[in-house]
């Protein structure tokens, strides 16, 4: 079977070896002849494939000139067709032997799928309804020498796919679609906070400490300082710095890196937007999440409910809101309000957990959430209250000292959003960064250093603030039905080949 395979590889390398072969040589050929499609730098269009699709009865008759891609090409003697692709979608084209003369038709049976061709000519529709361009004029712009997969297969290896997205846009119109979606949902969620009086920054990528989440980072060096820096493992410290500094509402939209595992909902550079508002707590940042998916949505998708995978899910507001240690009563039978600490851990072993005995309450309710819970949550839900120990940012609850004002937001078992009614009392904050340098000494790789310059900035006072980060990514694979999160990254991280 191996040796089947490898000569049926050889043979498709052999083929495509001989197809660039005889490629090249056209253009060789075009060359001499002073033909050379590399020569040109511009092409004047007059319109797109998708304007008149959308509007079609106004071009009839009228002269166009469109460019794309040759996806196909039919011969038929003294008439042909063919369909060229731009950005809006697929075209029909009809050559004659008669509108182009001798030469020209000729020369036109000589192009290949894939080149990149200007025409010019007039709309018309085929007795089979179809909008079609006849074609008076045609220009080679570009000669593709790589052929496109097989027509009606198209590129469906997801490694290649990713690998080589290129290919990968020019043969499946829904991956453009979803990419299309992708732009289209950032620009609504930086109208609606630029609408909302939020100021748009930026922040360092490169930083001296990895600060603001519990991640591994990746480390460089930069040369002139002789330091080992990082990249950024989150946005928050530098937003809550320029709080302090008098922004009082500010956000980023940018690219995150976390040394970590990679899975179909992590990659290792992902994008988050990441907002910060002064005299506002968990309540507001709860309405801004689901105001931010909600717009998105908006923008996207025909309806708020919408289907994920199969599973039916309403973005209908209002959202659920439950504190954590009430969701695991709820949906697990264990009272972290009444029952022993002694029985919580005995009971969270015996569900499959491995807790020593002197795990902490709050590392008990979260472990048991994080083990348990989550698989449970379909419809959004926001999840509150989590215990201190997790939590290092943020601040306290005034009506129990053991959990935060802190909540993630899960859809169909995902984590979408963190936020927190953010910690401004820095001898708390000095405490909890003690906490997580001696969670480190004790071999916690993803505890946060202590950073100094970020305490000494909250000792000259930041105001009450809310503040809360959500993944785009996932935003975005939740609203257009896609599995991975490969499929939104244009580029994503990718083993090289051997």
């Amino acid at each position: 079977m191996d040796n089947n395979n490898n000569q049926n590889q050889q043979v498709k390398e052999i083929d495509v070896a001989e197809v660039v072969k005889v490629r090249k040589e056209k253009l060789a050929n075009l060359q001499a002849a002073g033909k050379n499609p590399f020569e040109i730098t511009k092409f004047d269009r007059t319109t797109t494939a998708g304007a008149i699709r959308k509007d079609v009865d106004s071009f009839i008759d009228k002269e166009v000139v469109i460019a794309g891609r040759l996806m196909s090409k039919r011969i038929m003697g003294k008439a042909s067709f063919g369909h060229i692709q731009d950005t809006d979608g697929n075209f029909q084209l009809y050559f004659t032997r008669d509108n182009l003369g001798e030469e020209n038709y000729a020369e036109f049976k000589k192009l290949d799928v894939g080149d990149i061709i200007g025409v010019k000519g007039e709309v018309f529709i085929t007795h089979s309804g179809e909008p079609t361009v006849t074609v008076r004029e045609y220009t080679l712009l570009t000669k593709s020498l790589l052929p496109l997969p097989e027509k009606f297969h198209g590129l469906r290896d997801n490694d290649l796919r990713y690998r080589q997205r290129y290919v990968d846009l020019i043969m499946n119109p829904e991956v453009k679609d979803t990419m299309m979606k992708r732009s289209q949902i950032v620009a609504a969620i930086r109208e609606m906070l630029n609408n909302d009086g939020f100021y748009e920054v930026e922040t360092p990528v490169l930083n001296t400490l990895a600060g603001g989440a519990n991640a591994r980072p990746f480390i460089t060096h930069h040369n002139t300082l002789d330091i080992d820096m990082y990249l950024r493992i989150a946005t928050e410290l530098y937003l809550k710095r320029l709080i302090v500094g008098g922004f009082e509402k500010v956000y980023e939209i940018g690219r995150i890196f976390r040394n970590e595992g990679m899975d179909p909902k992590h990659n290792p550079e992902f994008t988050t937007i990441e907002l910060y508002q002064a005299y506002v707590n968990l309540d507001a940042m709860m309405d801004i999440a689901e105001k931010i998916i909600v717009c998105a949505a908006e923008k996207v998708c025909p309806s708020l409910d919408i289907e994920y995978q199969g599973t039916p899910i309403s973005l209908k507001g209002p959202w659920k809101r439950q504190p954590m240690k009430d969701f695991v009563k709820e949906n697990l039978g264990m009272d972290f309000d009444n029952d022993s600490l002694d029985n919580l851990i005995a009971e969270a072993n015996r569900r499959g957990l491995d807790l020593p005995k002197d795990t902490t309450w709050g590392k008990c309710l979260y472990e048991v959430f994080d083990a348990f819970g989550e698989e449970l949550l379909v419809q959004p839900t926001f999840i509150t209250d989590y215990p201190v120990e997790v939590s290092p940012l943020a601040k306290k609850s005034p009506k129990d000292a053991r959990v935060t004002e802190r909540f993630e937001l899960f859809i169909n078992h995902t984590e979408y959003a963190n936020a927190f009614s953010e910690l401004n009392d820095p001898i708390d904050q000095r405490e909890r960064f003690a906490a997580q340098m001696a969670a480190k000494a004790a071999g916690d790789e993803e505890a946060q250093p202590y950073d100094e310059d970020f305490v000494n900035a909250l000792e000259y006072g930041m105001p009450p603030t809310g503040g809360i980060g959500i993944g785009i990514d996932r935003v975005v694979m939740l609203l257009t039905d896609s599995p991975s999160i490969r499929d939104v990254l244009l580029f994503p991280t990718m083993k090289p080949l051997a």
